[in-house]
Formats: structure tokens, C-alpha cells, sequence
């Protein structure tokens, strides 16, 4: 209906990787533009015309767990993953980058994306002896599966994916959640950035301006929303039309734009923008997000 009936410009989202994934070739086919935020990199990889995305790479939010974990000396562990697109992307990520890092995965599973007990799963990673928990997610299971581990006295570190970047699941989790390390964009950190960060300013401002005007915490979900519709913006400016070609053309030309996500910079092979340098490793301390050290 969109692109038939209302012939959009572009359409931004959805915001998880299956509903992208099964609207890619339709926009493609319609040669009309594609803001996703959503973040497998199978949405951009390969690249097709006119198919963007805001949020940050599935393989770097891998690359930089691993990089945490070879620094704390764990080489053996476990990764869990739910049934979405998002779930089975990040999945194949981690397996195909843990050799990179010396890192073993010992036993992979997969669980219902609406389960309320992941206990069994669990028991499973246990008795494996794994050193890390690896559990890659959309809800509610970010918030269970710390539960369920603290019920089992299951006392290894857990890592989240870029998925978990809103307090709402730290807060479901309670107490649980304490030492969760997961990558996400620097939006959660915004007020302690250096104040010369290229960054600094705008995430500032987004927060406040945000949290002033729907009363809760910003996340970066929304941030990619934020981006994808500025991204638009500046392309419709930079090209001084809104021709479907020429903002499609504008956007991948696009590079030194400061979003939520980190500073884009797209191109004809890289319809994302953004590199590994785009996250920061980050911890769950007294129910607050701040940088892992």
C-alpha cells in the first residue's frame, strides 16, 4: 500500500531484521528507499540499491564482545539465541568470529523467542563448563535469562547483544542484570562523553529532548528511528529534490553525518556507515548503564 497505493518517497523500519529482511527485495524491486532500523548486516550485505540502515552492524556488536572476552581471558563459552531473524543473524556472527579471537563456542542453542523459562537451555550451558554466556535476543528473554542463571547460581559472565540497550530490561531483570556487558552506541553514556566528542552534542540533546517529552529513558531503538528520519532529511537537502533517485543518490553520498548510532559515513559499498568504532562496551553497575573498564 505504501509504495503502490501512496508512492512514498521512503519508508523507515521496520525496526527488527526478519520484518526488514521480507521487505527488502519489495522495495528493491520497487526502487523505492529503505531506511531500516533494524541491525543484521544481512539487510546491507550484500548491498542492494536502495536499502539502507541506521543501527550498527551484527558482525562488529560480535567482533567487539569478543574483543572484551580475549581481554578477560575467557576462551571457552556458550551462546544462546532466540528464534528471530535477529537471533539466527547474531548467531551466525559469533561463529563465524570466535576462531578470530581464540574463542570456542562449546554448545550453541537455540530457544523459543516467547519463552518465560529458559532454565533448561541453561542447565545445558552448565554443565558445559563454559566460561561466558553469550545470549543474543530481542524480549523478554534479555530480562530472563539473567534471571534464570542467578536461580541456578550460574556464575560466569553474561554478554548481551546491541539488543539490549534500554533500561526497561535492566529494570525487569533487577538485581539480576548487575555485570551484564553488552556493545551499544554511546546514547546511553551520552553525559559523561568529553565534551569535544563529535558526538557529544547531539546525543545530549536527543536525550533530554526525548525523555522531556514522553517521561521515560532514551534508548537506542528510538535513536535509529531519529537517524533514519534525519538521514532522510539531509539527503532531500543535499539533493534539492525529492526525487526518489536523487535522495537515494544524496544519501549514499552521504558521509561526516553525526546520528545517534555514531558518524555516518555510506557509500556504494557500505550502505550502513558506521564501523566497530561506532560502539562502546558498556555494564549494568547499581541498575545504571556505564562504561565497562
Amino acid at each position: 500500500q505504501l509504495i503502490e497505493e501512496d508512492k512514498v518517497l521512503a519508508i523507515i523500519g521496520p525496526s527488527t531484521s526478519g520484518e526488514t529482511m521480507k521487505i527488502k527485495n519489495i522495495c528493491e524491486e520497487a526502487r523505492t528507499i529503505l531506511l531500516s532500523c533494524a541491525a543484521s548486516e544481512t539487510i546491507v550485505n550484500p548491498v542492494a540499491k536502495y536499502v539502507f540502515k541506521t543501527p550498527q552492524k551484527d558482525s562488529y556488536a560480535a567482533q567487539a564482545i569478543f574483543t572484551t572476552m580475549k581481554e578477560m581471558g575467557i576462551t571457552r563459552i556458550g551462546v544462546v539465541v532466540g528464534n528471530t531473524g535477529f537471533g539466527n543473524a547474531g548467531k551466525g556472527q559469533l561463529e563465524k568470529y570466535a576462531p578470530d579471537f581464540g574463542i570456542e563456542i562449546l554448545i550453541a542453542e537455540v530457544y523459543d523467542k516467547a519463552a518465560t523459562d529458559l532454565t533448561g537451555v541453561l542447565t545445558k550451558l552448565k554443565a558445559k563448563g563454559v566460561e561466558a554466556v553469550i545470549n543474543w535476543s530481542i524480549v523478554p528473554a534479555q530480562s530472563i535469562i539473567p534471571k534464570n542463571m542467578k536461580q541456578l547460581e550460574f556464575n560466569v559472565p553474561l554478554f548481551q547483544s546491541h539488543g539490549f540497550g534500554n533500561i526497561k530490561y535492566v529494570e525487569a531483570a533487577g538485581q539480576a542484570a548487575e555485570g551484564i556487558i553488552f556493545p551499544a552506541g554511546r546514547l546511553l553514556i551520552a553525559d559523561v562523553l568529553a565534551g569535544d566528542h563529535p558526538q557529544k552534542e547531539l546525543l545530549v540533546r536527543y536525550k533530554k529532548d526525548y525523555e522531556d517529552r514522553y517521561n521515560e529513558a532514551a534508548s537506542t531503538f528510538g535513536g535509529h528511528a531519529y537517524d533514519s528520519l534525519t538521514i532522510l532529511v539531509a539527503a532531500i537537502e543535499k539533493a534539492g529534490s525529492t526525487d526518489g533517485e536523487k535522495v537515494r543518490d544524496a544519501i549514499e553520498n552521504l558521509t561526516g553525518f553525526v546520528g545517534t548510532g555514531g558518524v555516518f559515513n555510506f557509500s556504494a559499498s557500505d550502505h550502513n556507515g558506521l564501523d566497530i568504532n561506532s560502539f562502546e562496551m558498556l555494564t549494568v553497575k547499581d541498575g545504571k548503564f556505564v562504561v565497562y573498564k
